[in-house]
């Protein structure tokens, strides 16, 4: 049982995944559409990292990592929380959502880390909102990226897997999490799911994933 308990990684990677994703940053100021264009860099330098040629990214390539350990709480008020408890990096999950919720908040709370030397350049100062809101916007993105990379998307798309549950099932994300990515990657005719189209614009540009799954 996963729950309360800490997932510690099996083998060490020969090299540091989290060093090559850190260094992917530029060291000047971005601003948002640069810094997602980074997030998707990342992601995608992550499967290259863990030779992962196939749709499916295995939640086992964070648990890997060193000096990260993960832990599920179901009384969290959030989807996901870091910190840094002075070895290690903590990434607490919600324990009451489902587990591809929790897929999910994993890489968005793997990117903080990636990002924690360098966020003022991405986003902005500290303590900022707008800062604050862009650099969970790139961890949305990341995620996104990652588990649904725009080459298998596509791919499988043009090759007949057009059924939102089964395309879903190839990434192991939420049916919901896969239409928000068809339509942020233009694949599909973008459907309506909320009452205010300015909260729908925002929502698919910039927080594709956050669905209850």
């Amino acid at each position: 049982n996963e729950r309360g308990n800490i997932m510690n990684h099996q083998r060490t990677p020969t090299r540091s995944a989290l060093a090559g994703l850190r260094a992917v940053i530029p060291t000047r100021a971005m601003h948002q559409g640069e810094a997602l264009r980074v997030a998707e860099l990342q992601a995608n330098r992550l499967r290259q990292h863990f030779d992962i040629d196939c749709p499916t990214l295995p939640s086992d390539v964070i648990f890997e990592m060193p000096r990260i350990a993960v832990r599920v709480d179901d009384e969290l008020p959030a989807s996901g929380t870091t910190h840094w408890d002075g070895r290690r990096w903590i990434i607490t999950l919600n324990g009451s959502e489902s587990p591809l919720r929790r897929r999910f908040s994993l890489f968005h709370e793997f990117k903080h880390i990636i990002d924690h030397h360098a966020r003022i350049n991405l986003y902005g100062p500290d303590g900022d909102r707008a800062a604050g809101r862009r650099a969970e916007q790139a961890a949305d993105y990341f995620a996104a990226c990652a588990l649904m990379p725009k080459r298998w998307v596509k791919r499988l798309w043009g090759e007949g897997t057009q059924s939102i549950p089964a395309l879903a099932d190839s990434f192991e994300v939420s049916t919901a999490a896969l239409r928000f990515r068809l339509d942020q990657l233009g694949v599909r005719e973008p459907t309506p799911r909320c009452g205010e189209v300015t909260s729908c614009q925002r929502f698919k540009v910039y927080r594709p994933l956050e669905v209850a799954a």
